[in-house]
């Protein structure tokens, strides 16, 4: 199997991840790091369920992998994540010395790897990161798209539904 297609293969599985975060109301990212042609973590978003601002689907990765390898040092491994990393998380990979990223979709908002800032590639870090970007990225993309739509659309429908509540129009239904 080349790097194309472990690329793509790993790939999916994060997206399996984002599933899931997806599948509770939170937003869809998924990551998985891979040690020796081996998935050794997978994680997804859970900051609307923890209600923890750290629970970001990259650093609960990153946490599995250094308990299943047993050092801080990820030097072997590779992390795939469907939306190109935060600050926090870049931060975070650069720490563990993951020396190989990749992602789907660019972050334009908050993205510190290719769209804000170039953070796991500066060298006044004492550690790079190879960067591959763009694996999957409409299907990674549209899974945020779908999400965010939908989450405008049910808050729109609250909304609507408070206001005619108030106004008396819903009578003893609710």
């Amino acid at each position: 199997m080349d790097v194309l297609e472990k690329d793509l293969e790993f790939m999916k599985a994060a997206i399996e991840e984002a599933k899931k975060a997806a599948n509770l109301g939170e937003v869809p990212i998924g990551a998985v790091i891979v040690y020796q042609n081996e998935i050794i973590a997978r994680a997804h978003n859970l900051r609307e369920t923890s209600q923890n601002a750290v629970t970001h689907a990259e650093l609960m990765a990153i946490q599995q992998a250094c308990e299943a390898i047993g050092s801080w040092r990820l030097e072997e491994t590779t992390l795939y994540v469907t939306l190109e990393p935060c600050p926090m998380c870049a931060g975070a990979i650069l720490q563990s010395r993951i020396p190989r990223v990749v992602y789907g979709a660019r972050d334009m908002k908050a993205g510190c790897v290719d769209s804000l800032y170039r953070l796991l590639n500066d060298a006044r870090f004492n550690h790079e990161c190879d960067v591959t970007e763009g694996v999957l990225a409409e299907e990674c993309g549209q899974m945020l798209t779908d999400f965010f739509r939908n989450l405008r659309e049910r808050k729109k429908e609250e909304k609507r539904l408070k206001k005619e509540m108030d106004q008396g129009k819903l009578g003893g239904i609710l």
